[in-house]
């Protein structure tokens, strides 16, 4: 016990998340994004920077359950339809992305005097994307669910796959194969095949079953328990099995994505997926040779730009060909344009059949990694540089030469609920948005919206602004709001103007202005809950109609104090919770059942 508490290793452990504390935040704060952040802690406290570590190796292969976590919690949220309905873009368009690459970067390698075998276990060993690195910066990004990042998920799936069949092509080159090797790769697929079937046998008959059981026995730690049993299960039966741990992780979670017990599980993982994560970046950091990069740093830097670039070029074709827009294209060739994590067990194998030499092997580790560490910043500076890419208005009409007797600025769910109860009177509703996605959506429901941004005065007037009676102003962003009747009260004063609040502060705001009519978007649906939950409390419907209108009378009594005298003007008209409210009816018998403490109300001023 003493060996494992000793204050040599307690420091180590203190060292690297001192690393990460200090620097993560700091490449935050640049913009440059978290991985760049772990990449430079692990780099200037490993082996090649102050050495206050010695086997970066070693950090890496257990921070490795770090992706295979991530990749699990990815595949929880892909439920198996979801998934089967990304089969075309993981086969077909992971596969054309992988052969572009591989031939492209091959033959740039035959070009420069490498054998072919050299040249062709470099380029594959490059083409296998990073896992982690793309997954951390779609999810800081938030792009993870969305279509452009659905594909790029289902490329890294297919990479993963890969890396059977290459280990297999690694061992029938190798110059000691001997006859047996064909066989000996055909069994290693058949395991692969076999155990890929028995993860999905044991996800499909036996997992719910067993979370159903745990939960019965209402022992949080063992449910935490059981989700690192079968993550790291799944992963262990993959690795022996010659796969990817994460492709193993990752079938689990989806096999798990039905699951009643689905949000409970990645709250438990969640956690340590976080954590060991970061370390795997620390450890790609520290793994990164800098006596080989000095001693070859021309040729390193050059392959790395070079193939960077030519992998970008591939990715970029590859996607345009596809139907993907340039956009996307552009923003895919960035984010993938590395090296990933299985080039180190690649490269391992190859130098082990001695398909490639120690020093390519060393030289290579480094290019990878060198990529690993540029891709953040390269992101980072595209995301600087690159100019908004306004969306596409494809079959969306823009407003001009409109005319109605009611202008509605704002389709969301504000402006939807309102255009009920006008089309139900058969009012002429002119409707414009500047969401072109919304615009489509609602078309599909029988709507005619018209394109335009409301803030602006030429669009106004393309909108029919001057001839209509009343303009309703529905967006939810306060500036852009303020600026619509900004506009109205002086160039449209005629027309009755009637605008969506954001809170209280905004309301005083528009009553100054000089509005027809402002309404917080939430006071009156938390005002029709407040009422249902005291009917469900058991309070005579007599006594809720007493209630609400005492609240909405000290609601707008406070609320006129404040225009007149600011913020905390007729604060003392707020019910609080901090001191016990006189019933304003006294307690009907048919509510005794109820506990002594629902005559109280508990009230907080709406911010």
């Amino acid at each position: 016990m003493s060996e494992v508490t000793s204050p040599v290793d307690l420091l180590k452990v203190v060292t690297l998340l001192g690393a990460a504390v200090v620097m993560v935040p700091i490449f935050r704060r640049l913009g440059l994004g978290s991985v760049l952040g772990y990449l430079v802690a692990g780099l200037i406290i490993g082996p090649f920077g102050l050495q206050l570590f010695s086997d970066s190796h070693t950090i890496l292969h257990v921070a490795e359950l770090g992706v295979v976590m991530f990749l699990f919690v990815i595949g929880l949220e892909m439920r198996p339809s979801h998934l089967w309905s990304l089969r075309r873009d993981i086969f077909g368009l992971g596969s054309l992305q992988i052969i572009f690459c591989t031939i492209a970067l091959t033959g740039i390698g035959i070009a420069f005097g490498f054998s072919v075998a050299v040249s062709f276990i470099s380029a594959m060993g490059f083409v296998l994307t990073s896992t982690a690195i793309v997954m951390q910066l779609l999810e800081e990004r938030g792009d993870i669910a969305l279509p452009r990042g659905q594909k790029i998920v289902a490329i890294l799936l297919f990479e993963d796959l890969l890396i059977i069949p290459l280990l297999a092509i690694v061992a029938l080159m190798s110059p000691n194969v001997v006859e047996s090797a064909q066989g000996s790769s055909l069994l290693a697929v058949a395991i692969g095949v076999g155990s890929l079937a028995g993860v999905i046998v044991c996800g499909v008959w036996l997992l719910n079953p067993l979370f159903r059981v745990l939960a019965m026995a209402k022992a949080r730690e063992v449910m935490t328990a059981a989700a690192l049993f079968v993550v790291l299960g799944s992963a262990l039966l993959m690795q022996i099995s010659g796969l990817s741990m994460a492709m193993g992780a990752f079938l689990a979670g989806v096999l798990l994505a039905e699951s009643s017990f689905r949000h409970q599980i990645e709250a438990d993982i969640e956690p340590f997926r976080g954590i060991l994560l970061g370390l795997f970046f620390i450890g790609v950091g520290m793994s990164l040779n800098l006596d080989v990069v000095i001693e070859s740093w021309v040729l390193i830097l050059t392959a790395t730009l070079a193939m960077m670039a030519i992998k970008a070029l591939c990715i970029y074709i590859v996607a345009r060909l596809s139907g993907t827009s340039n956009a996307n294209a552009i923003d895919r060739m960035f984010l993938m344009a590395q090296g990933g994590e299985f080039a180190f067990v690649l490269f391992t194998a190859a130098a082990a059949a001695s398909v490639i030499d120690a020093t390519v092997n060393a030289n290579m580790t480094a290019v990878v990694v060198l990529s690993m560490g540029l891709t953040p910043l390269f992101v980072a500076i595209y995301k600087k540089l690159a100019p908004v890419i306004a969306e596409s208005k494809e079959d969306v009409e823009d407003a001009n030469g409109l005319s109605g007797s009611v202008l509605l600025i704002g389709f969301g769910r504000f402006g939807q609920v309102i255009s009920q109860l006008l089309l139900a009177r058969n009012v002429d509703v002119t409707i414009i948005d500047s969401n072109p996605n919304m615009i489509r959506n609602a078309s599909k429901f029988g709507f005619k919206i018209y394109y335009g941004d409301g803030s602006r005065l030429d669009v106004l007037r393309a909108s029919g602004a001057h001839n209509a009676r009343a303009i309703l102003v529905c967006v939810d962003q306060k500036s852009i709001s303020n600026r619509i009747v900004e506009l109205v009260k002086s160039e449209f004063p005629l027309a009755k103007l009637l605008v969506r609040s954001f809170d209280r502060t905004h309301s005083r705001e528009l009553v100054q202005r000089g509005v027809d009519f402002q309404i917080r978007e939430t006071f009156e649906s938390a005002f029709l809950f407040g009422q249902a939950t005291l009917h469900e409390l058991g309070v005579t419907e007599e006594e809720i109609a007493i209630i609400a209108n005492d609240i909405r009378s000290r609601d707008t009594e406070r609320f006129q104090l404040e225009i007149a005298g600011g913020e905390y003007a007729g604060r003392d008209l707020v019910l609080s919770n901090t001191q016990e409210q006189t019933p304003l009816l006294p307690p009907k018998r048919e509510a005794t059942a109820l506990t002594q403490d629902t005559a109280t109300e508990v009230n907080t001023p709406e911010s």
